[in-house]
């Protein structure tokens, strides 16, 4: 299976629906949580380009939040991805 990150903060409410969702799919994730790590923000930020949360990577892949996690199971191509990369 690909490897699958999920970047996140506290209080979150999109970072618990966006590992829901990919614990529903049955999709193993590492959690990488930033709360309290400002220079981990930082690498985050220039890794990805982005400042909201969650992050999430596959193969170091950047997918985007809790909205694009969305879409892409909805579409169907988020198991594809995970599938593909595996």
């Amino acid at each position: 299976m690909s490897s699958v990150t999920v970047y996140t903060t506290d209080p979150c409410p999109f970072c618990l629906q966006a590992k829901a969702l990919l614990t529903k799919r049955g999709i193993p994730f590492e959690e990488v949580s930033l709360a309290k790590d400002p220079a981990g923000r930082a690498e985050l930020i220039e890794k990805t380009g982005m400042m909201t949360f969650p992050q999430v990577v596959i193969d170091g892949q950047v997918v985007g939040g809790f909205s694009e996690l969305r879409e892409l199971d909805r579409s169907g191509r988020l198991l594809e991805l995970v599938d593909r990369a595996a």
